[in-house]
């Protein structure tokens, strides 16, 4: 199909974007972005909590809004030519159905309760529920967390599942089942409204659920009655999953009609933002990809047949083609990237606003350049031993070793330091949590032949990409798509309808390539070197003291 397009939507945890791209070339037609008005007024949250809930009608009116304001920048015709639609979420994100799959904050009596919405990837209410999960999988005889790092996340499925179920009686009775954004998006998109159809996707169930095929599929009824007896009354007996390679089906009428689309349009299989992202980025067998936003996925895929048999500790799961089919995905990543620069800047930026009513739109003008501001002074910094040291916890540890409960520590602290220093401390923190990860796979046997970033802040921060290299003396190479992750859903819809056999031939017609690659400057990586083992020790007294 040489005049083909697709497209591919990308549900990030501020805003949804939607791609066109050619399927021949991979070059973007048109994309719009829709950022979420409840998640914006800070609806059904409770930071002080650790409580991200998102309500279903944000992610409904993102995906038709985004995708027809990117149609409208595309040249005439263009809609016609539209072969495919995958999509990519944030996850674990799920959320409770009822029997047709419709989620119950749609329903009459749910509308504005947060357990009745999609629990974001980034709530940690569930700390305690996770806990008990794993006291129960390591007492049980068959631990059921084994292809999930050994360790099971307040991030993830089940445990997120537990903590509403207890909390909320109502929710409780009234769900029929829970289900994955990824798998909801897909089933709305073709109109499947039957539990006993909806495709579940082998990226989500097997890295967030404990999916897999040697038990059976999700962990036996037995299992889940030793946690909750109410678990068991939800439809969670699925034994199959699909990898995004796989087609839903073929867009609804009602959807078609909305989007201005063919009613032939091929849905691919949802899966999660980051797996979809290493994709769009260009990953092969042993690349590190790191996908950079508010936290970081960091993803390496590796042959089945070298690295099937590892059972990697500490990470979040490895998953027989939960990123590309016939490789064995594996996951880690670091719970606040980005996040941790958002927190300086309210830091600074919250009193001022709170002082200065009057001056908003100047304020804002300032922020705007805040960040770029640090970044250029702190990368004129000399480099001394007894600088800040911070730690990444600052959502708690996602790998090595997952543990949400942590906090953040920040040492060396006195009255000569400024916000340009603290800034420094900052990314560094950033640069050894992900060193610690890269460490952890080479550790347990994974190895790691490049390193792949994308994203925002890997575009935007030269500063924090080259303290990245000196940390971890390798080159970062950059991502040139500023679209990585909806590109690898265009990738998946491409060969969701049939346009490519296979990812791989996906990849090479439509990659984007790489717009720069940072060096370590040798000069620095002893000081780094030395600096990574005091932020381990520092770890360390950390968890210490939190016990």
């Amino acid at each position: 199909m040489e005049n083909s397009f697709v497209i591919g939507v990308d549900f990030g945890t501020d805003s949804v974007r939607a791609l066109v791209v050619h399927t021949q070339t991979g070059q973007e037609a048109g994309s719009a972005v829709h950022y979420y008005p409840r998640w914006q007024k800070g609806l059904y949250c409770d930071p002080a909590t650790q409580q991200y809930r998102q309500h279903p009608l944000d992610y409904l009116e993102g995906l038709e809004h985004s995708i027809r304001e990117a149609l409208q920048q595309c040249p005439a015709g263009t809609a016609a030519l539209v072969k495919g639609i995958a999509v990519d979420t944030t996850g674990s994100t799920p959320g409770p159905v009822d029997e047709t799959g419709t989620p119950l904050a749609l329903l009459p009596g749910f509308e504005e309760n947060p357990n009745a919405m999609f629990v974001l990837w980034k709530d940690h209410t569930a700390n305690k529920e996770a806990a008990l999960i794993n006291d129960i999988a390591h007492s049980n005889g068959m631990d059921y967390t084994q292809y999930s790092g050994g360790i099971y996340s307040s991030e993830w499925y089940w445990a997120k599942i537990l903590h509403v179920i207890t909390e909320d009686g109502a929710v409780r009775e009234k769900a029929a089942s829970w289900v994955e954004h990824c798998d909801w998006i897909p089933a709305v998109l073709t109109g499947n409204n039957s539990m006993d159809t909806l495709l579940r996707s082998r990226c989500a169930a097997g890295h967030k659920a404990m999916w897999h095929a040697s038990w059976g599929g999700l962990p036996p009824k037995t299992f889940l009655e030793k946690l909750s007896p109410a678990l068991t009354r939800y439809d969670q007996t699925y034994t199959d999953t699909v990898d995004a390679t796989v087609p839903a089906g073929t867009i609804s009428k009602e959807w078609a009609a909305k989007l201005g689309l063919p009613e032939d349009v091929v849905i691919g299989t949802g899966a999660f933002d980051a797996h979809m992202g290493a994709v769009g980025g260009g990953i092969q067998s042993y690349a590190l990809c790191k996908v950079i936003g508010t936290s970081t996925c960091d993803i390496l895929v590796a042959p089945m047949e070298e690295a099937g048999h590892l059972f990697v500790k500490g990470i979040c799961g490895q998953v027989d083609g939960s990123v590309i089919p016939g490789m064995l995905g594996l996951e880690a990543g670091q719970s606040a990237y980005g996040d941790v620069f958002a927190w300086l800047r309210k830091l600074i930026m919250g009193p001022l606003y709170a002082l200065m009513p009057d001056d908003k739109e100047k304020l804002a003008e300032v922020e705007g350049k805040l960040l770029a501001y640090l970044s250029q002074q702190a990368q004129q910094l000399p480099l001394k031993d007894n600088d800040p040291l911070a730690l990444d916890w600052f959502n708690g540890r996602r790998t090595p070793d997952a543990n949400h409960t942590l906090k953040s520590t920040i040492t060396g602290l006195h009255l000569g330091i400024d916000a340009i220093q603290l800034f420094k401390a900052l990314v560094e923190a950033t640069a050894f949590g992900a060193q610690s990860i890269a460490a952890r796979f080479q550790q347990e046997g994974i190895a790691i032949n490049e390193v792949i970033a994308l994203g925002g802040v890997a575009k935007k921060s030269g500063y924090a990409m080259q303290v990245l290299a000196d940390v971890m003396n390798r080159p970062i190479r950059i991502v040139n798509s500023e679209n990585a992750c909806a590109l690898g859903a265009a990738m998946f819809a491409a060969v969701a309808a049939g346009i490519y056999p296979d990812i791989d031939q996906a990849q090479k017609a439509m990659t984007s390539g790489f717009e720069t690659t940072w060096q370590p400057r040798q000069e620095n990586v002893p000081y780094y070197a030395a600096r990574y083992r005091k932020f381990q020790e520092l770890g360390a007294i950390t968890e210490k003291l939190h016990v």
